[in-house]
C-alpha cells in the first residue's frame, strides 16, 4: 500500500516520507479499511512536530486519528457481513503506530463505525476527535435542555459541532467568532446568536443577552487565554468544560470562584468512560440520517501533499477542514 509516515519528529517537510508499505492484515477483533479520506487534526501536528514533549512511541509512525472508507477484510471474531461496510473512524492511531494516512488500515471493530448513507466520506473524515470532544462536552453533566450554552470559538472543528449537539439537546446557543463570515456560518449550523469577539465586548454581549444572568455551559478551547473572562460571562454554579489549553497555564479569581462555585471540567477525548463513544456515535448516525447535521468546508489534499495539509493545520484552520483524499480512483 502507499502511505505516509514519519521516523523522526519534527517540521512536516523534514521528517513526513511517502512510500510503500506491506497491506496490513487485520487481528483478532480488527477489521481493516480501505482508506477513502484521512481527517487531520492539531493532536497529529502534536505527535509529528514533538512540541508537546512527547517522544516517539513506535519506530515508525503512520499519523491522523479520522478517517473513512470501506471495510474490505475481518479478523477473527468479526462478523464478515461487516465486509462492504462504509464507515467513519475514530481514534485509529492512538496508542497504535499506524493511523488513517494510508491506503490500508487495520483497527479495532469497535472504532469502524457505520457511516449514515446521506453523509460523503470527506464528511466521515471531519468526525472523529471534533465530534466525540463536542458530543461529551455537552452532555457530560447532563440534560442541557433549556440552559444557555456558550461555544467559544463556534467555528471550529469542535465548535461547529458542539453548537448542533447542544440544539439537538434543547439548549440555546450562544457561538463566539473571529468574523462576520464566521458569524454566518455559525448562524446557519444552528446558534441562536453569535459574538464577534474582535469588534466585540464579550462579557458585555453575553450580559445583553442573558438579562445579566451568564450562561449556564461554556465550551471552551482556549482556558489560558480566556480564563479571566469567566466571571463576565457565566451564571452562578455553571459549567465550563476545557478541552483545549492554548498556553501552558490560565488563572481565574479565587474571590470570584468561592463566591459563585463554578464546575470547572477538563475533559480528553482519548480517555472518555466507554458508553460517551458509543452515545456520541449513536447521535451522530441519528441527527445524520435525518438531513441535519452541518460539517465546515473542507480543502482537500493528495496523500503526496501530507506535508502541506500539516502546515495548514499549523497555521490555524478554524472554519476549514484539512482532509486528505485517498479515494480509489
Amino acid at each position: 500500500m502507499k502511505a505516509a509516515w514519519y521516523s523522526t519528529q519534527g517540521p512536516a517537510r523534514e521528517v513526513l516520507q511517502i512510500g510503500a508499505m506491506p497491506d496490513p492484515q487485520p487481528g483478532v477483533g480488527e477489521v481493516r479499511v480501505r482508506v477513502h479520506a484521512s481527517g487531520i487534526n492539531p493532536t497529529d501536528m502534536y505527535g509529528r512536530s514533538g512540541s508537546r514533549r512527547r517522544g516517539m512511541a513506535f519506530e515508525r509512525i503512520i499519523p491522523h486519528q479520522d478517517g473513512s472508507g470501506v471495510i474490505d477484510a475481518v479478523g477473527s471474531g468479526v462478523p464478515r457481513e461487516r465486509i462492504g461496510e462504509r464507515v467513519w473512524l475514530y481514534m485509529a492511531q492512538w496508542q497504535r503506530a499506524f493511523g488513517t494516512a494510508a491506503e490500508f488500515i487495520t483497527l479495532p471493530s469497535d472504532r469502524a463505525v457505520l457511516l449514515p448513507g446521506k453523509s460523503t466520506f470527506l464528511e466521515g473524515a471531519c468526525l472523529g476527535v471534533p465530534w466525540l470532544t463536542a458530543h461529551w462536552a455537552v452532555v457530560l453533566d447532563g440534560s442541557v435542555a433549556g440552559q444557555t450554552v456558550l461555544v467559544a470559538g463556534g467555528t471550529g472543528a469542535v465548535g461547529i459541532y458542539g453548537i448542533q449537539i447542544a440544539k439537538a439537546k434543547g439548549a440555546r446557543v450562544i457561538a463566539t467568532v473571529g468574523s462576520a463570515e464566521k458569524g454566518a456560518t455559525a448562524m446557519a449550523a444552528g446558534a441562536d446568536a453569535v459574538i464577534d469577539f474582535r469588534k466585540e465586548d464579550v462579557g458585555a454581549r453575553v450580559a445583553a443577552l442573558t438579562d445579566g444572568q451568564g450562561v449556564d455551559r461554556l465550551l471552551e478551547p482556549q482556558f489560558s487565554l480566556n480564563a479571566p473572562l469567566f466571571p463576565k460571562i457565566m451564571k452562578k454554579r455553571g459549567t465550563v468544560v476545557v478541552y483545549g489549553a492554548g498556553g501552558a497555564e490560565g488563572s481565574i479569581s479565587s474571590a470570584w470562584g468561592i463566591q459563585n462555585q463554578p464546575t470547572i471540567r477538563f475533559i480528553y477525548m482519548y480517555e472518555l468512560p466507554a458508553d460517551a463513544y458509543k452515545h456520541a456515535v449513536a447521535d451522530y448516525s441519528g441527527l445524520a440520517i435525518n438531513g441535519k447535521i452541518r460539517h465546515l468546508p473542507m480543502r482537500t489534499f493528495s496523500l503526496s501533499d501530507i506535508a502541506l495539509a500539516h502546515e495548514a493545520v499549523e497555521k490555524g484552520n478554524s472554519g476549514v477542514r484539512m482532509i486528505l483524499d485517498l479515494a480509489p480512483r
